[in-house]
């Protein structure tokens, strides 16, 4: 008897594009809802990426500091009482972010484990990131799918593009991208480590900061298999049946950690930030800890992305 585990979900024929467009379709509005949620969960009682500098809209009154310009005073506010503030502005210089989730076959996968496919965990954290950084004044573009803009409604307009475009075809192609700006890649990387390294060194020596996100199933992570067990690559249709599944299982996790272990050594000697995050853990923690790279903030993540 065949151990069923997980399943991949939305299996649709390549021949069959329409149908697949349609279905993913159906599934960005949701992964919007959720990514809004989400996102005003991190964002609550956190200033996010503003900090006092040269813009128009007003941020905060402080004490006055000697020194300072008395320009700089705001005598009404500090007619007040008996202490002398200054009016703060708030920082604008729009910084361009580049937003990519990996939508192949594999980000399909869902074990009965995790509480979303990885392809559903990879659209919120994508449109959720968006949806803070776009209140945050920030440009915000998709490689292939959407240039950079700057409008509140970023987000949203990410989650249309994305209604009309293929993501299922890998890293995505860097070209456009100039100047300097972050770019946060989302997705399983299961590729090879040298692979994945050889398409994103060239990106690390011209500059530009990176910043990726594993995701995983838990099942991919412990192997949770046992007895005899078919295991299918949704990538090729291959197919393998082991008779007795837990005799591989140490050496699974070993090989699955090593490769974890050496993308993220490669990731960090580029100056890049690799973040894993595991579906049955909460999408904010890898929003948190990605935004917390972003702000120059860098926090300590950990195998499964817990901060």
């Amino acid at each position: 008897m065949v151990n069923a585990v997980g399943h991949i979900v939305d299996r649709t024929p390549s021949g069959e594009v329409l149908s697949r467009a349609q279905s993913r379709a159906a599934l960005v509005p949701d992964c919007m809802v959720e990514a809004r949620r989400i996102a005003n969960t991190v964002i609550s009682g956190w200033h996010g990426r503003r900090r006092r500098g040269i813009g128009e809209n007003f941020w905060q009154f402080r004490p006055y500091s000697d020194g300072e310009s008395l320009s700089r005073i705001d005598w009404r506010r500090s007619a007040r009482d008996d202490h002398t503030y200054v009016r703060d502005r708030e920082w604008e210089a729009a910084h361009t972010i580049w937003l990519w989730a990996d939508l192949s076959p594999s980000m399909m996968y869902k074990s009965r484990f995790g509480t979303v496919s990885k392809e559903s965990r990879a659209l919120v954290l994508m449109l959720a990131l968006a949806e803070i950084l776009a209140r945050s004044g920030e440009r915000i573009g998709c490689p292939g799918v959407m240039e950079p803009v700057s409008a509140r409604n970023a987000a949203e307009r990410l989650a249309t593009a994305l209604m009309h475009s293929d993501l299922s075809s890998g890293l995505p192609a860097t070209g456009m991208i100039r100047g300097w700006s972050d770019l946060v890649l989302i997705g399983d990387f299961l590729d090879p480590t040298p692979a994945i390294m050889e398409r994103l060194g060239p990106l690390g020596r011209r500059g530009m900061r990176g910043h990726v996100i594993e995701v995983a199933d838990p099942a991919e992570e412990t192997f949770p298999y046992a007895g005899r067990t078919e295991f299918t690559d949704p990538e090729t249709g291959d197919k393998l049946t082991a008779g007795r599944a837990e005799i591989l299982a140490e050496d699974y996790r070993r090989a699955y950690l090593a490769r974890r272990d050496s993308l993220g050594e490669g990731l960090r000697h580029m100056g890049w930030t690799f973040i894993p995050h595991r579906t049955d853990h909460l999408a904010s923690e890898a929003l948190v800890a990605v935004h917390m790279h972003l702000s120059g903030m860098p926090g300590r993540a950990t195998h499964g992305g817990q901060l």
